[in-house]
């Protein structure tokens, strides 16, 4: 218990001092000091020296235009503090300061601004750091006397001024730069960038108008932007010039925005385009041509502007929660921070609230830059998918196109060397017609009007069936390409049923389906000629009195039968030396057909073939 009691009490010893120490050592806040008391006097624009009389006791931040509401020109501030120890340097800030200035410390000039008169330098876009050492720092009373230049209609005055250890005090000025100089250059750069992107995006593919009014949107509020970095007024002629052309780049860049709104939702009110952008080519106008009423009275343009823009977004809000769009819903997610956030910077720019130089919209402004370039970023993505999903199906009909085409050529070649054949087949027919065709008759009439003799029948027989056969060859082929199989058979039947008739013997003809069946060249001339056989046998052998031939298409089948009512004869004993039953198996064979005899002494003869079609017989 007594060792306890001891640690406890050494533990306790060890706070005390901690805290002891805490309470000597001085915290970087205590090292600062914050000068918020000052003296103010007007004077003229070219005043080289502080008034003697008229100081007048202000609070900081100080904006003149409320005790001298028509002062243009300069006002001085003088501000002391007392030094206690000058023998190690000290940092000072000066917080905000419109429009230029000149700072003297203990009566030397330690700044001064390019301008202090019309074109008026603008030094209020950036805290002022400067670090004091001696001679210029004294020990007790110090001095610091500010020499301000500005005009009453744009908020002239100083902001606090802080001093005390330099490395706390600079970081203080660099802190003061974030808010004041850094996210405005960054809010200009971005929008400068993804203005000049999407304007090409419109240049290149003008229909998508979404993306011209979205470029103009962004790069009037780049232009707007400027207005928080640049530290003169070139290229324009001075202050009010340019606080004028600014009241007109914002409105532009609202105008634009709404715009810009409706066109992203798919509306298209010519109306209200018209008369926003005839409000915009005023306010251009006014600034160009009366600087100073645009300058002085820019709230007259700004508010309604304001009031505009928050209209037209919480209709888009409105709009967005109602449509499924992934597009609509980031750009409205993106845009409800920046606007609640605005509300405070607006209050705080009319002077409802208390002044203050961190500019909150200037943070958030960026997620509304960022969510404007994605939702317009995935209108043009989504184009870009409908234009390659187009390129696919094009791809697609343009690969079918072409191997129909590739077909289609093949066809013609095809069809190309099939004429070229029949011709060269034709060509062959006229000349065996006009030739041996020619002869083959002058030798048959020939031997027809001879003395009878065996030998000449015989020879006019044989002549006979080689004319038959050269008209079967005639036939089938120069009737190949537009004679179906019913149309040669007719030429057939014609020709036998006059022959039939003159030798004593009846045909009945019997054609079944046959109307556009064709069989090709080869096929065809090999059943005519198996019927040509079939009939020349019933002639010379049968002795019959009827003959009836039957060709019939059944599905994919085409049958061939020719019967007689002669004398018959024994298949098995006539078909092993028979040349005629040889000749017909052989055709029979030849297209893949079979043949069946049906036969006997005394009961007539019948000749059944079977043969199947080709896949693409019509």
């Amino acid at each position: 218990m007594a060792r306890w009691r001891v640690a406890l009490l050494l533990g306790l010893l060890a706070l005390l001092a901690a805290c002891a120490r805490q309470g000597t050592d001085e915290s970087p806040a205590a090292r600062i000091r914050t000068l918020q008391q000052a003296e103010a006097a007007p004077s003229g624009w070219n005043a080289d020296a502080p008034p003697a009389t008229g100081w007048v006791p202000v609070q900081l931040m100080d904006y003149w235009n409320k005790r001298w509401p028509r002062h243009d020109g300069v006002v001085w501030y003088r501000l002391h503090w007392n030094q206690a120890d000058a023998d190690a340097p000290i940092g000072l800030l000066l917080d905000y300061v419109c429009m230029a200035d000149e700072v003297r410390v203990n009566g030397s000039l330690v700044h001064r601004d390019a301008h202090l008169v019309e074109p008026l330098s603008r030094s209020w876009t950036v805290p002022q750091y400067f670090l004091l050492d001696r001679p210029l720092l004294r020990a007790g009373d110090n001095t610091l006397l500010v020499r301000v230049s500005g005009l009453a209609a744009y908020q002239p005055g100083l902001g606090t001024v802080s001093i005390g250890d330099p490395a706390t005090v600079r970081a203080g000025y660099r802190r003061a730069m974030f808010w004041r100089f850094d996210i405005h250059l960054f809010n200009f750069a971005l929008s400068a960038v993804l203005g000049v992107l999407f304007l090409m995006f419109w240049l290149l593919r003008r229909r998508e108008t979404v993306f011209g009014w979205y470029a103009l949107t962004t790069l009037f509020g780049a232009a707007y932007a400027w207005n928080f970095v640049a530290t003169s007024t070139w290229p324009l002629a001075g202050t009010d010039a340019w606080e004028g052309m600014n009241a007109a780049m914002f409105l532009a860049s609202g105008t634009t925005f709404c715009v810009f709104l409706l066109r992203f939702c798919g509306l298209r009110w010519r109306r209200t385009e018209t008369v926003l952008l005839l409000a915009t080519i005023a306010a251009l106008l006014m600034a160009l041509s009366t600087p100073h009423a645009m300058g002085a009275w820019r709230n007259l343009w700004i508010v309604p502007t304001i009031a505009l823009d928050y209209a037209a977004i919480l209709a888009f809000q409105w709009h967005a929660a109602r449509t499924p769009r992934a597009d609509l819903r980031v750009l409205a997610a993106c845009l409800a921070a920046p606007v609640l956030v605005s509300l405070v910077d607006m209050l705080v720019y009319f002077e409802v609230l208390p002044a203050s130089n961190n500019d909150l919209g200037a943070v958030t402004s960026p997620l509304t830059l960022v969510g404007m370039g994605f939702a317009v970023a995935w209108r043009f993505s989504a184009a870009m998918r409908r234009v390659e999903s187009f390129n696919v199906e094009l791809r697609h009909e343009v690969d079918v196109a072409t191997a129909r085409l590739s077909d289609t050529l093949s066809r013609e070649h095809a069809l190309a060397l099939d004429n070229t054949r029949i011709g060269e087949r034709l060509n062959l027919v006229r000349d065996l017609h006009d030739g041996f065709g020619g002869s083959l008759l002058g030798a048959i009439a020939a031997l027809e009007q001879s003395p009878p003799a065996p030998e000449t029948a015989r020879t006019v027989a044989t002549l006979k069936e080689l004319r038959d056969d050269l008209r079967l060859v005639i036939d089938t082929t120069t009737h190949e390409q537009d004679t179906d199989l019913a149309g040669l058979l007719a030429t057939l039947r014609h020709r036998w049923s006059q022959r039939l008739d003159l030798a004593g013997i009846d045909s009945r003809w019997r054609l079944d389906g046959l109307d556009d069946c064709h069989l090709g060249a080869a096929r065809s001339l090999d059943l005519l000629r198996f019927l040509q056989e079939a009939l020349t046998n019933v002639l010379k052998h049968s002795a019959a009195h009827r003959v009836d031939v039957r060709v019939q298409r059944d599905g994919d089948r085409l049958r061939a039968e020719v019967r007689d009512d002669g004398r018959g004869f024994d298949p098995a004993n006539h078909g092993a030396g028979g040349a005629g039953m040889a000749s017909l198996r052989h055709r029979a064979a030849r297209m893949d057909g079979r043949l069946a005899i049906e036969a006997g002494p005394g009961q007539g003869a019948a000749l059944r073939l079977d043969v199947p079609l080709a896949q693409d017989t019509r």
